[in-house]
């Protein structure tokens, strides 16, 4: 019998969390038809790719600064957010909100957000292998297309996904990463924080984490 990984790779796909198996074609402007935002937002909102095109109501892009030097990457829209079409709103969006005004940040001024998925998971259950696959070029194509200057990753997902790993977020989380070249941190996702907000102060650590090497990269932060 073939193993999970081998059928992968029969699929051409591999593990759903290799993103920098993914040829550097992909991330080239003009290279792909994902290279500028109105067909990424195009592609996104009629996405068939997977079966969560049959229970979302609308497909979530993202909202922000499209030339921000944050790039804040979660895991999965939600129910609210799959009503409103905009990732991290609700209480886990409120939360986030405050985490980036402790470190002088604001949603939408040199920020944007987004989702590893770009529909949401019924129940908000994780997300299943061909999902995370068949929303693997719009989060590379974000990428290319803001040239962000640091990389945030909030939750386990989005930082397995980014950092091509199966570590735990607790053993990712505190140290600076890299992701094609960009400095990349990784931290607890709001909504695990409302559950569990006794990690909120190693939250705090990662996000200064994240300010100091910003502003080691940037002479007027």
């Amino acid at each position: 019998m073939l193993s999970r990984d081998d059928v992968f790779g029969e699929l051409g796909i591999g593990p759903v969390w290799r993103l920098r198996e993914t040829p550097a074609s992909r991330l080239t402007p003009g290279a792909s038809p994902l290279s500028t935002w109105d067909t990424l937002a195009d592609a996104v909102a009629h996405c068939t790719a997977c079966k969560l095109s049959a229970t979302r109501t609308q497909g979530v892009l993202g909202v922000g600064d499209r030339n921000a030097d944050w790039l804040i990457v979660g895991e999965a829209p939600g129910v609210e957010e799959d009503a409103q079409g905009e990732p991290f709103v609700g209480p886990a969006g409120k939360l986030l909100d405050a985490m980036l005004a402790s470190i002088g940040l604001a949603r939408g001024d040199n920020v944007y957000l987004t989702n590893v998925l770009k529909s949401h998971p019924p129940g908000n259950r994780d997300p299943e292998p061909d999902e995370v696959a068949a929303c693997r070029p719009y989060l590379l194509a974000q990428i290319e297309l803001i040239q962000p200057k640091l990389i945030l990753a909030l939750g386990r997902l989005a930082a397995q996904s980014l950092l091509d790993t199966d570590d735990a977020i607790g053993s990712l989380r505190g140290r600076v990463h890299t992701f094609q070249g960009v400095p990349l941190m990784a931290t607890y996702h709001p909504a695990y924080l409302l559950r569990k907000p006794t990690e909120k102060a190693r939250a705090w650590e990662d996000l200064c984490l994240a300010r100091r090497t910003y502003s080691s990269l940037t002479p007027n932060p």
